[in-house]
């Protein structure tokens, strides 16, 4: 592998696994969770959530390295969109695309990660997509809640941790994604 492709390139799953396994040994090891819905309710707390709602009542000071791991995905995902993508543009399969313009109406040829039908200005500011916004967030933030985590808390701290509760909710996120994306974005786009 040459610079440009360690820098352009996604990294393959024998570089990246073993750095999110060792990650996550370091993070069992000192006795710490991972899982992004904690660092939102960490970052609520912090900013006073814990007078409107019991649930943020605890001692988030212990939590702050969490805070952390929030800032450098903002800024990772920052830098690898502007600096380390050469074609922002996703390469997918000729059935995908057939797909997404025949039966979704999207446009598989923008050079953008973020289909512009749903994270377009104009999606945002319509009532159609303000209220996929609202829905999208209330069953997000309550999965999360009543599953006891995110997605990345139970598929790679819970799964590291040999959880079966957490096997069995990665199970359900995978179930309610191919239910979304074949059943119901049908019907909303």
């Amino acid at each position: 592998m040459n610079f440009s492709e360690l820098i352009y390139e996604p990294w393959p799953w024998y570089v990246a696994g073993p750095i999110i396994a060792a990650i996550m040994f370091l993070l069992i090891y000192f006795g710490k969770d991972f899982g992004m819905s904690y660092n939102l309710k960490t970052l609520c707390a912090a900013a006073g959530a814990d007078r409107a709602s019991d649930f943020f009542r605890f001692e988030w000071q212990k939590y702050k390295w969490n805070l952390m791991v929030v800032l450098g995905a903002i800024l990772g995902g920052f830098i690898s969109s502007n600096f380390l993508t050469k074609d922002p543009s996703v390469d997918i399969s000729e059935g995908t695309k057939a797909t997404l313009v025949q039966d979704l109406g999207f446009d598989p040829s923008a050079a953008a990660y973020l289909p512009s039908e749903i994270f377009g200005v104009e999606a945002l500011t319509s009532p159609t997509g303000i209220f996929i916004l609202l829905l999208g967030g209330f069953l997000v933030g309550f999965g999360s809640r009543y599953a006891g985590g995110c997605t990345s808390g139970h598929a790679i701290s819970g799964l590291s941790n040999l959880q079966l509760p957490s096997l069995k909710a990665t199970i359900g996120f995978f179930i309610g994604g191919l239910i979304m994306t074949h059943l119901i974005m049908p019907f909303i786009f």
